[in-house]
């Protein structure tokens, strides 16, 4: 189930991921009316037009016989951010056994730790004056805690904090600290995108990864990992989804967009 199936995110993994396994299905569900940022709809998807915000019912209806949610929505400011994540979340724990969630977290969600590039070396990164850089730079660990500076990061770190309630609670669930996804993969002006730029098909690789490492009993559940493409300047830990879920990530934007 994507909640959100029709958006940046969404929209790769339903193309991505069936190249990956054919048998995944999906149910996307999305408000009225929202664009979607995809192909056409395949055979293996049905698409839903639903506010659960404001009829949860329907969307707990929805639950039995799902094996993954992947929570990609987004709903008005930080108050009403939670309370939609109260909802997945409380909804998803309902359920016994219940499928695996991945929530929707971001590298925002430790905009202190960096401060958006301004904080030395990374500058030289957001720059692009990669002679002055040296071979290696400090990495950002994907252990490390949520540290967020705005309302975005903070409703992400809600997600965080989400996600280890339910791995203490012995459910599947892990944050993804997604980097810049766009539906076209295209490179944007903001500072320092070539770092954080995640092409579809890697963050379908990604879930995919997961959601593997949860069928084979070995996934850490409760965790947080950055999801980046495999960049040649990456400021984030992707060695640690790598080593635990198996997370091979295939495009790198220097080489891309060179």
């Amino acid at each position: 189930m994507l909640l959100g199936g029709r958006g940046n995110i969404g929209s790769g993994l339903r193309k991505y991921m069936p190249q990956l396994d054919a048998r995944y299905r999906f149910v996307c569900v999305d408000l009225p009316g929202a664009r979607d940022h995809g192909p056409a709809a395949g055979p293996g998807e049905e698409h839903l037009e639903l506010d659960f915000v404001a009829d949860p019912e329907a969307f707990r209806r929805l639950l039995p016989g799902t094996d993954l949610v992947v929570y990609l929505a987004r709903h008005g400011g930080l108050k009403e951010m939670n309370q939609m994540t109260d909802l997945v979340y409380e909804s998803v724990l309902a359920h016994d056994p219940g499928p695996m969630i991945i929530g929707s977290s971001s590298v925002h969600a430790v905009d202190a730790a960096y401060l958006f590039y301004e904080r030395d070396p990374y500058p030289l990164i957001a720059q692009r004056r990669f002679a002055e850089l040296g071979p290696t730079w400090p990495i950002l660990p994907a252990t490390l805690p949520a540290c967020p500076v705005s309302h975005y990061g903070d409703e992400k770190a809600y997600v965080e904090a989400w996600t280890h309630r339910l791995a203490l609670q012995g459910k599947a669930a892990v944050a993804a600290r997604w980097g810049g996804i766009n539906a076209q993969n295209k490179m944007h002006e903001e500072v320092a995108y070539f770092s954080v730029w995640c092409h579809q098909e890697d963050a379908a690789r990604f879930v995919h990864a997961c959601f593997t490492a949860h069928l084979g009993g070995t996934l850490r559940s409760g965790a947080h990992y950055f999801v980046i493409s495999d960049n040649t300047y990456n400021i984030f830990d992707i060695e640690t989804p790598r080593r635990e879920v198996g997370y091979q990530p295939i495009h790198n934007a220097e080489e891309f967009y060179r």
